[in-house]
């Protein structure tokens, strides 16, 4: 089998390509290294360079590279930087989106896996997060990713290309890069620790999140590649099922450079646009291909973190 994985120098993105090349599968990596980095690629990984917003440059991408699967990690993620360029992130999101899509389409490409968000939910009144559930954004990040999943499910049903949305829930592990806009709250709380600096905590740390290391996140990639029959666009949560706050995090994170909460945190004002609250309802992606998490927060957070 053949892979395209869009934004494979990435966070995720390395970590599953790496997977697909364990597996013995040829592996082309397309990647404009925006927020990706080259020196995660490994050695036999072909590259193609270039920006998904390119229509033309995307077409003969898949005209010459005759793909099975296609994995579409590469986005704009991340909330505030949404906020702040709207526009950028929706080209980006969803316009590249749709031309990945549309060459998919007519050059025979068996499925389509998106990497999409638990951003879509936005603001719910109950817990756990089913896919069942109208999508809610609060920002331009979690509107986009929705737009891409219905792209998606257009997709499966008037031009018959196969397609699955993996919903993910705060990913987390190896390989997070500190200096960066698109960070989460563990990158910068380590980054920060790093320097010297005080921890930065939005509100008063009592925000919870659904942290899932990157290992299971690939895992999941890989079983709704491998998950018979069509799929259609369906979404699937991947999340670790078990949320966390983020003060018991910056806690973990200072308590590993040998600092402390009450020293050592500045507080930040709420921020009006995030859920107080996510977690992940994992049945229905254990029920149709078989993932479930496999990897504890904390066992992910210390493989991470200087030895105590």
């Amino acid at each position: 089998m053949k892979a395209l994985v869009t934004g494979g120098a990435g966070f995720i993105g390395h970590h599953l390509v790496r997977a697909l090349q364990a597996r013995g599968g040829e592996v082309v990596v397309l990647d404009n290294f925006s927020t990706g980095r080259r020196e995660r690629l490994q050695p036999g990984v072909a590259l193609v360079e270039g920006d998904i917003r390119d229509r033309e440059f995307v077409s003969r991408v898949f005209a010459e590279g005759r793909f099975d699967l296609v994995f579409h990690l590469a986005a704009l993620a991340r909330v505030q930087p949404s906020i702040a360029d709207p526009l950028n992130t929706h080209d980006v999101n969803v316009t590249g989106t749709l031309n990945l899509l549309r060459g998919a389409a007519t050059n025979g490409v068996q499925r389509f896996i998106y990497s999409s968000s638990s951003s879509i939910y936005g603001d719910q009144t109950t817990l756990p997060y089913h896919e069942g559930m109208i999508a809610n954004p609060m920002h331009p990040y979690g509107l986009q990713k929705w737009m891409g999943e219905e792209l998606c499910r257009l997709f499966s049903k008037v031009y018959g290309l196969d397609t699955v949305c993996l919903r993910y829930f705060n990913v987390f592990g190896p390989g997070m890069i500190e200096d960066s806009a698109y960070c989460t709250a563990i990158q910068i709380f380590i980054g920060q620790c790093r320097r010297g600096e005080k921890v930065t905590v939005v509100g008063d740390g009592s925000v919870r999140r659904d942290f899932t290391n990157v290992r299971d996140i690939v895992a999941g990639n890989l079983a709704a590649a491998d998950a018979p029959g069509r799929l259609n666009g369906e979404p699937f949560n991947l999340g670790a099922a078990a949320n966390v706050s983020i003060r018991e995090v910056a806690e973990r994170v200072l308590q590993a450079y040998g600092r402390d909460w009450e020293h050592d945190v500045a507080f930040l004002p709420p921020r009006p646009n995030e859920p107080l609250a996510t977690l992940a309802d994992r049945a229905k992606a254990k029920a149709r291909f078989g993932w479930e998490p496999k990897v504890l927060f904390l066992e992910g957070l210390d493989e991470i973190l200087p030895p105590r």
